[in-house]
């Protein structure tokens, strides 16, 4: 290998180096800055969220589906990983005509102005971290430029090398010391924590039933009845969680109705409290998945408020705003009638964790979360279906997004190798506002056997059930199927989570020793 090639390739690895450092401190400056003015136009956080906004369904429902509840943190990984591709290919080209990487990494810090300042809600501020960025990969590109080629008769080639790698190093390093210096200065994160922590919720005026004690039937692998904070679910288009003080929060009530009401934190504090169980779930939930849970919730019912602002007897939907801009188009009837459509203030005895909703989100049973759930909640417009549409419906899913009667097996699991002899299949089942009445069972299609039934806490919430099973040895196939309390059975039909869920029998293959 010659000479010349060895440097063309040095040359290479260097300018792409080059690239990489100028992005880190383009990054790390530009969060610094996102950090201390204008948190939520951190360029990540606003190039993820044009992404999720622009991305089509079937895109969305795959990452769901592929990473779960792990989806954002694999959509920033994936952000990452393009941009450390880009900021190598710009400094390559960088070195081999003037302009050419600089254009590209200014080019990346105006997508993350424009991301920012069309984002709803943008603050003042909101095009200074992209410009920052912008700027700063330029100007240090430009500079660790001068560094990657040796320049002849005036220093060694070492001492060419060891100059590239001081300013690399140090260009980097600047960049991350400056994201760090970020997280520390957002420090609003553990300031919002600290007064969510500090908070005493009222007692509520209307208690919880107690949950049976024959609701839970102590199975292992069985899901519990009622879901951890810390384990609950959570979907949304949110890749920097709002951090609201619930002192500047406030809920603005308004569109077809006969006055507009405004309420705050403090006023919503004083007001009659409703605790009650109620299992959420996501529309994306595939047959079987886990994207659901069961809590106690402590809220104010909605219909009292939208009595307080007088609903114009024409509209048929509320269409309710979280403060980051998402929007969900919720029937009327469900948060008229008599079920409990809370706007939730607590979260299993404690105030809504930051990621739920803290302070303030809504809850209404019956419904997918997707047209119900809003978390972060500051607007309810009342309104109609055919004047108003939500972020959702906008993309393709169904309106009103009542749950569908499903049941799911729990124990054993998929692809589980137990031992034959006595055994146990146990499960979940919902329809939520509905009730289930009852839950079959068949192996390797033999006949349905009625499961047993454990007490439910309401008909707004899941219930378990189990089925003893003598397996035998052998590979088998176990289906369930769920009879809701209305005398309806679970549907055979397959169906995708795309427009208004999921549905079919849950089916699972076990080996048996």
């Amino acid at each position: 290998m010659s000479h010349a090639t060895r440097t063309t390739r040095g040359d290479r690895l260097r300018s792409a180096a080059a690239g990489l450092s100028a992005a880190v401190v383009a990054v790390g400056l530009a969060e610094l800055v996102a950090a201390v003015v204008e948190p939520s136009a951190s360029p990540f956080a606003v190039i993820g969220s044009g992404l999720i906004d622009l991305a089509p369904s079937w895109a969305k429902d795959a990452a769901i589906a592929l990473f779960g509840t792990g989806d954002k943190v694999a959509l920033i990984t994936g952000i990452a990983i393009v941009l450390v591709g880009v900021a190598a290919l710009a400094g390559i080209l960088e070195s081999r005509r003037a302009g050419v990487g600089s254009a590209i990494l200014g080019a990346l810090g105006v997508l993350a102005l424009v991301a920012a300042m069309i984002r709803p809600g943008a603050g003042p501020f909101a095009w200074l971290p992209g410009l920052v960025a912008g700027v700063a990969a330029v100007v240090a590109l430009r500079l660790l430029m001068r560094t990657v080629h040796p320049v002849p008769y005036l220093r060694a080639e070492h001492e060419e090398r060891r100059r590239f790698l001081l300013w690399t190093v140090g260009v980097a390093a600047t960049g991350l010391a400056a994201l760090a210096i970020g997280n520390v200065a957002r420090g609003a994160t553990r300031s919002i924590e600290a007064v969510r922590t500090m908070l005493r919720l009222p007692a509520p005026t209307t208690a919880a039933p107690a949950v049976p004690a024959a609701a839970e039937l102590d199975i292992p692998g069985l899901a519990s009845v009622v879901t951890p904070n810390t384990e609950f679910y959570r979907i949304d288009t949110a890749l920097i969680v709002p951090r609201i003080d619930p002192a500047d929060w406030s809920l603005r009530i308004h569109g077809m109705v006969e006055r507009e009401v405004v309420i705050t934190w403090d006023e919503l504090l004083t007001l009659p409290m409703t605790e009650t169980h109620v299992t959420l779930a996501c529309v994306s939930n595939e047959v079987g998945g886990d994207l659901i849970g069961n809590a106690r919730w402590l809220g104010h019912p909605i219909r009292e408020l939208l009595a307080r602002a007088g609903v114009d007897s024409d509209a048929d939907m509320v269409l309710s705003r979280s403060s980051d801009g998402f929007t969900a188009s919720t029937p009327i009837e469900a948060l008229t009638d008599d079920r409990d459509a809370l706007l939730a203030v607590g979260m299993n005895g404690d105030p809504l964790p930051i990621e739920h909703g803290f302070p303030v989100r809504m809850v209404v049973p019956g419904l997918y979360g997707y047209v119900s759930a809003t978390k972060w909640v500051t607007e309810l417009q009342v309104t109609r279906f055919d004047r108003a549409s939500a972020y959702w419906t906008d993309r393709g899913w169904s309106e009103r997004g009542p749950v569908k009667l499903q049941s799911r097996i729990d124990v054993p699991r998929p692809g589980q190798r137990i031992d034959a002899g006595d055994a146990v299949i146990a499960g979940m089942a919902w329809q939520q506002h509905v009730g289930v009445d009852g839950v079959e069972v068949r192996v390797d299609e033999g006949p349905w056997r009625r499961a047993e039934l454990a007490t439910a806490i309401s008909a707004d919430t899941w219930v378990q059930w189990r089925l003893p099973w003598t397996a035998e040895s052998g590979a088998h196939t176990i289906e369930c199927r769920a009879i809701g309390a209305d005398g309806e059975t679970q549907t055979s039909d397959p169906a995708d989570v795309v427009p208004d869920g999921a549905q079919g029998w849950h089916r699972i293959q076990v080996s048996v020793a």
